[in-house]
């Protein structure tokens, strides 16, 4: 750590959203270029400046601020000088030469503390003298409040955020209720908070504790996949993250219960506790369901099935398609129903069926829209029928706006603004968690057609809820699984192969094909190098595609072949450091020009634009969403951002801040890939936890390839996956909540 000492001479750069600063300090060595988040400092002003000399590129030498601090005026020349550098507004070089000659080494106590005696300088009027006395004194509060969150341990960036949100009552709210960062601050979690309250004096009894103690368990149940949490899990849980009495916790439920911040109901045999939000978003559901339900006005309500099938045939000749006799039902009873469930798995006709629906669609004259969660999922639906496919997201219109309503106001499209559309149709249903399905149901209005299209036997959303699933088991929407598997010729191994794995059938890997084999390879780090080869050199060259088309899908985030792990290794394989590229060490991950990267949240504030010709935005908008994959195309270490373009064409840059949204994806999760489709994957598969290796996992891993499929590691451990049938529970209630509906 260096530490430079001087005065401010000049601030070249400053961002007042983000505190964002370049500035250079004048010392007795000469002018040190200071580059970092400040608040709360001008020009002239004394100054000790702690933190790393770095060595840009373009900028030379300059020092990464750590932390600033204030430093008293040594004389009258220092004081004169900060007065008059503009810092202060109506404060000129000749005015502050006159207030210093008056005042002398007491002008800043005078001016704070004692303002209205300014007025006795020649042009300064009591107003005036009461303006530059508040103006010294909003300056010195900024500097107090970010390095009071510095003694707390806080980090300049997350202080950045703070201010901005609290400004003067910063120190206010800490002093009286830390946990309150927990619901206003992104990236403060109940630890952080509980960090910052030990340091700030706050008991571990705080009734603030323990309910943000309890609200942080439900969060974390949520991450899981739940909707809702049993009571009496709840209380253990939360005893163990608080360390109190059972008493006090039982207490602060009821209290919460009674502030309308959660919900518990009886159920059965145990009482489930909900965050308020989870509970009216699955009512809210079922309850738009069923008004979608009760509302349609069947087109064909007057006609005999006989006639809707012939309309059917008309429908098949258009697209040159001809559908089998369940096909033509499913057809049939999508189009006499406001909302359908079409699922199956991959080859058994969903894309067909649907060619033939939105066929029948275009020729009743019906507007529709089609959607998917992710932008490869509606980029492969948009491949596959013709039309147009957007983001469930930019369908609803993200806004960019945070509000404390809930997730729904970040979409221009709501109750109050609903989709102008006849019919919607949503691939990949089994991806779309309780958040993203209410926002969608809520733009709906009675009298549109709704079909849900996905595989109920992959993996569930990584969102709370398991919508698809629980809206079949209600047995209130018509529905209809196809099992039949039409396309065995077409990538015949992957698909059968896949469905073997569904139904429970061990494979035999003695068989290598084109399209899927396995390696048998017993060592961690003799998979990585197989894995490695294999992407930049065999497989490129056998499928004529780029080695950043191919994707390592793996079970699990840590170990010797977790995401981690084999990033760090395909990252130095795949794109090692060079004097030509720029890189950035965030936490424990390098992020390096031309890196591939994913988006790991929901960001629905983060701007993006899409590049036309002539290097003219054509496009523009916000949010970017878990799972969005792209490749890291500019580092800048002198305005600190990070330029990336996504896979659909969208340019985002990151400050420097919002790094910890981004990881490498080389390697990425089997969950993470849940949507997406890759010409080529690569699995990697050893040993691992009963509960990450199963059946589904397995199965949701295989139907993301589109050409070839390549596992490497232990036969054993993937017959072991196969029979693994697994299932992690979710507590969720949209089927009872669609049955209570429904009177079924």
């Amino acid at each position: 750590m260096d530490t430079v000492t001087g005065y401010i001479d000049h601030i070249g750069v400053h961002k007042e959203d983000t505190g964002f600063t370049v500035m250079t300090v004048k010392t007795d060595d000469g002018p040190v270029v200071c580059v970092g988040v400040v608040r709360g400092f001008g020009e002239g002003e004394s100054v000790e400046v702690e933190g790393d000399f770095v060595v840009h590129p373009i900028y030379n030498r300059q020092l990464k601020i750590k932390s600033i601090k204030s430093l008293p005026p040594e004389n009258k020349i220092a004081v004169m000088r900060y007065l008059g550098s503009g810092a202060i507004k109506g404060v000129g070089e000749a005015l502050a030469k006159r207030i210093v000659q008056t005042f002398g080494d007491d002008t800043f106590r005078i001016a704070t503390d004692e303002p209205e005696r300014l007025a006795e300088v020649k042009g300064i009027s009591i107003k005036k003298a009461y303006d530059i006395g508040a103006q010294l004194e909003a300056k010195r509060d900024v500097r107090d409040i970010m390095m009071y969150l510095e003694r707390l341990g806080i980090s300049t960036g997350m202080s950045n955020k703070i201010y901005q949100k609290y400004g003067q009552g910063t120190r206010r709210i800490i002093e009286e209720n830390p946990y309150k960062l927990v619901e206003d601050i992104n990236g403060i979690g109940f630890k952080y908070a509980d960090d910052i309250a030990a340091k700030a004096g706050i008991g571990m009894s705080s009734e603030y504790r323990t309910r943000c103690g309890i609200v942080h368990v439900l969060l974390q149940a949520s991450v899981d996949g739940n909707c809702f949490y049993p009571m009496d899990k709840l209380i253990d849980r939360a005893g163990q993250l608080l360390g109190t009495d059972r008493s006090l916790i039982e207490n602060q439920i009821e209290a919460l219960i009674i502030d309308g911040r959660i919900k518990a109901v009886r159920h059965d045999d145990y009482t489930a506790v909900y965050l308020m939000s989870y509970y009216r978003e699955e009512k809210k559901v079922a309850k738009k369901l069923s008004e979608l339900i009760e509302s349609y006005d069947d087109p064909f309500e007057n006609e005999s099935n006989d006639y809707i099938l012939a309309r059917i045939r008309e429908a098949e000749d258009s697209v040159r398609i001809r559908l089998d006799d369940t096909q033509r039902r499913a057809v049939l009873d999508c189009m006499r129903n406001g909302v359908f469930l079409l699922t199956g798995g991959p080859g058994t006709g969903k894309t067909t069926i649907i060619k033939v629906i939105l066929a029948m669609l275009t020729m009743q004259g019906t507007e529709f829209y089609l959607a998917a969660p992710t932008g490869r999922a509606a980029k492969r639906m948009e491949e596959t029928t013709g039309y147009e496919a957007k983001t469930i997201h930019r369908l609803l219109e993200v806004n960019g706006r945070v509000e404390e309503s809930g997730a729904d106001s970040y979409f221009e499209k709501n109750e109050d603004n609903p989709i102008e559309a006849d019919a919607v149709i949503v691939d990949e249903m089994s991806m779309v968690d309780i958040h993203l399905f209410h926002a969608l149901i809520s733009a709906t209005i009675p009298g549109m057609k709704l079909i849900l299209v996905g595989d109920c036997d992959q993996l569930p959303s990584v969102g709370p809820g398991q919508v698809l699933s629980d809206l079949i088991k209600s047995g209130c929407i018509p529905s209809l699984c196809l099992e039949k598997i039409y396309r065995q010729d077409e990538n015949g191994h992957i698909i059968n192969y896949a469905h073997m794995v569904k139904n429970g059938e061990v494979i035999d890997f003695s068989k290598k094909y084109r399209d899927f084999f396995m390696l048998e390879k017993d060592r961690p780090e003799v998979i990585t190098d197989y894995a490695e080869k294999l992407i930049t050199d065999n497989v490129p060259r056998e499928f004529n595609i780029d080695p950043m088309e191919i994707q390592v899908l793996t079970p699990m985030k840590k170990g010797l072949l977790g995401t981690v792990e084999l990033n760090r290794q395909l990252q130095f394989r795949m794109n090692p450091p060079s004097g030509e590229k720029r890189e950035i060490v965030f936490g424990d991950t390098v992020f390096r020009t031309g890196d591939k990267v994913m988006q790991t949240k929901n960001n629905y504030e983060l701007e993006w634009e899409i590049i036309g010709s002539y290097n003219i935005p054509k496009e523009k908008g916000a949010g970017v969403f878990n799972g969005d994959v792209g490749i890291v195309k500019e580092i800048n270490n002198f305005t600190k951002e990070l330029i990336v373009r996504f896979d659909d064409g969208r340019i985002v840059i990151y400050s420097y801040e919002n790094l910890e949204e981004l990881e490498l994806a080389y390697a990425i999760t089997i969950h993470k890939s849940q949507g997406s489709e890759y010409p080529v994957i690569v699995i990697p598969i050893l040993s691992g936890p009963e509960v990450l290796l199963t059946r589904n996992l397995l199965y949701t891993g295989i139907t993301r390839a589109r050409e070839c499929v390549i596992m490497i590691g232990s036969s054993r451990a993937v017959e072991a996956m196969i029979k693994n049938d697994m299932i992690q529970y979710r507590y969720t209630s949209l089927d009872e909540c669609m049955i209570e509906r429904m009177g079924q």
